[in-house]
Formats: C-alpha cells, structure tokens, sequence
C-alpha cells in the first residue's frame, strides 16, 4: 500500500507537472529520474549507514537531499491543487480541462524556493529565546534562577562539530545558572558522531548541565551512547532527580527515558522512580522528551515540563497533524492543570528532512519566578 500511494504522488509531480512542459524528452527524463532518486533519500541513507536516520553523505549531497525533498512535496501539493482547481473551470465552462505552462513553470519555481528557504532556516543556529514561568511555591531564593534549554541537537554530518561549536557558544553565552538537553543528541553511531559531538563537552552553567534522552538515542547502540554523554559531562537523568539548592531551597530537577525506550529493550519511562525521595514541597521541574504524558506529570505535582521532539511541526500547517500524534501538545507554552509545559522546537533537526518554515529553531532561557 505504501508503494501504491508514493507511485501515485510521485506521478503527480512527474506526469502531471513536468510531462507537459514543452521540454525536449531527452530533458524530461534526466529529471524525471532526478525526481525519484531524490524520493528515495530514506533509501539511500539506510545504505550508507545501515539507518535511514543518519545519512553518511557529504553535507552539500545532504542539504541538495534535503532541498530535493522538500521541492517534490511543495511542488506535488501545489500541482495538485491546480489539477483540482482546473478541473472545477473545465466542469464550470464545459471546456477540456487546461493548465498553462507559464503557470507550472511559477509553481515549480516557487517549490524550490520554498524549499531552499525552508533548509536555510534549519541550518541556522537560532537565537536564545527568553521565557518566563511563574511557579508556585518556589522559594523567594530562587526567584530569577536562569534555565536554558537545548533539545533534538541531532549532531549529525548536517548538523555537524562548526554548528555544534556555535550552539555551545551561544548556550554558554545566556549566562544560564543550568544548562538541559531535552533528547535527541545525534543520529549515527558513536564512532560516527564522536568528532562532531565533541564540542557539547565545553557546555558549562554553575548548575552543571543535565540531560534526558530521546527516543533517536535508542535507534542506535543506547548504552554507548549514555556512557559517552557521561564522558563528556552531561548528567543524564534516567528515572531519576537532582537538587539544586540554595541555603535551605530546593528546587528539584527530574529526568524520565524515553516512550519508545520498551521497544529497545531499555527501562521505560517510570515518574514515581523518577520522583522517589524529593524532599517535601520542593518545586520540581521535569525533563521528558516527548510531551505526550504531561496530563499525568501534571498530577503528580510537577511544575514546569520541558520537553521536545516534535520539532515544532517544522512546516507551517503540518504542525496540527504533528500535534495529534502528541496528545495536542506541539510548540510553545501550554497550562496543563497546574503546570507549564513547554515544548521546544527543537535546536537542531533530523536531516532527513531539515526544512523550517514559519517555525523557527531554539534555544530557550526560562526565567522561573517565585508564585
């Protein structure tokens, strides 16, 4: 079924948008067979890697990938609409359905321009964006305390060790009293991403910096990959909670694994481990990379999740479907009973399909103020 429903898509962009175009056929089929290798960038990333999720592929071959995908899906959207629409006026008018070539030459230029800016913004390292929580019962001694969040890094040969240098430059930057990463380090192997995850060893807060793993960390050797994030000084948080103190505050950071860690043979998510000796009426702050259980940390007491995974629904409009698959919760601030949940968009992206628009990448400074 999944064959029959990408042939079709495939042959709207190809019978439908480049057939007609009075080019010659000896044009018309080199991009005809452009448009079908580049369909099946999943395919040839699982050869180079043994893993659709990490592409071992020159970068430049990764972002024409990219922009590649990106300009059929545009492109196979837009063409569809204009068979839908001229077949209304043919219906209409009683005339044989006809769609112009000045028209299919504007769609397919502006695909591939949607495209090329959609992959410009996922390459950028985005701006710390500032956040203020109110939590209820936190001590006057930690009103103002600065908590900057990184999520879905996805350190890979597009999100390499230059990009990883300038995110941790920024991080360290926003003068934060403690550093998290909400999951999703890198894609790959840790032979294949040492070099390029080196850099996140120089994040530093006074705090220390923190950690909880996403569900990519479990697509390839998990055990590697925590005791090597260790090496490199995240604490990672696996059902479990540290306390930040301050005379005789407490201000509680729990960490949980990842949904899909059952699936991997690992432990999955347990809060009440997590959770287990808090000290009393201490404000806890959880980190839990896919948003979709915080109805239930809510109910727990937490006040303030910090999660990811989504990516922010990376395309304008595509976010509402990405939000179903989260039990509604996608991007920005959401009040769930009487906790805060916020939902990166991610620092980074996966590069199998890295493209942004209308919803930026982050680098997140809360500022927690006493309630």
């Amino acid at each position: 079924m999944r064959i029959i429903v990408f042939g079709l898509l495939l042959s709207i962009v190809i019978l439908n948008w480049l057939w007609p175009l009075p080019l010659p056929v000896a044009v018309k089929l080199p991009v005809a067979v452009f448009v079908i290798v580049a369909s099946q960038f999943q395919f040839w990333s699982r050869l180079s890697s043994g893993s659709m999720f990490a592409p071992e592929f020159p970068k430049p071959l990764i972002i024409l990938f990219n922009w590649a995908v990106g300009t059929i899906l545009f492109l196979m959207l837009f063409q569809l609409a204009l068979d839908l629409f001229a077949l209304v006026v043919a219906l209409i008018t009683w005339q044989p359905v006809h769609i112009g070539t000045e028209v299919r030459i504007t769609v397919g230029g502006l695909a591939g321009l949607l495209a090329a800016i959609g992959v410009i913004n996922a390459l950028r390292v985005p701006q710390v964006t500032d956040v203020t929580v109110t939590i209820r019962g936190l001590s006057p001694l930690f009103d103002g305390y600065r908590l900057l969040q990184l999520s879905d890094l996805h350190i890979t040969r597009l999100f390499s060790a230059g990009w990883a240098a300038r995110v941790v430059g920024r991080a360290n930057a926003a003068d934060a009293d403690l550093i998290v990463v909400t999951g999703d380090f890198i894609d790959g192997s840790v032979d294949m991403r040492r070099a390029d995850i080196a850099p996140l060893s120089e994040l530093s807060a006074p705090d220390g910096v923190l950690a909880a793993p996403g569900n990519h960390e479990y697509f390839f050797d998990y055990t590697d990959w925590i005791r090597h994030l260790s090496a490199l000084g995240f604490d990672v948080l696996e059902n479990q909670h540290r306390i930040i103190t301050r005379d005789t505050a407490h201000l509680v950071i729990a960490g949980v694994t990842d949904r899909s860690a059952r699936g991997h043979g690992q432990v999955g998510p347990d809060l009440d481990a997590a959770l287990s000796g808090c000290p009393a009426h201490a404000p806890v702050v959880l980190l839990d990379h896919q948003p979709g259980d915080a109805r239930a940390a809510a109910a727990r007491g937490v006040a303030l999740q910090l999660s990811g995974h989504t990516h922010g629904g990376m395309i304008r409009g595509l976010d509402r479907l990405v939000a179903r698959g989260n039990n509604g919760f996608v991007s920005g601030r959401y009040q769930v009973g009487g906790m805060t949940l916020y939902v990166s968009n991610g620092t980074g992206l996966w590069p199998g399909f890295a493209l942004r628009l209308g919803v930026p990448a982050e680098i997140t400074r809360f500022h927690l103020r006493a309630g």
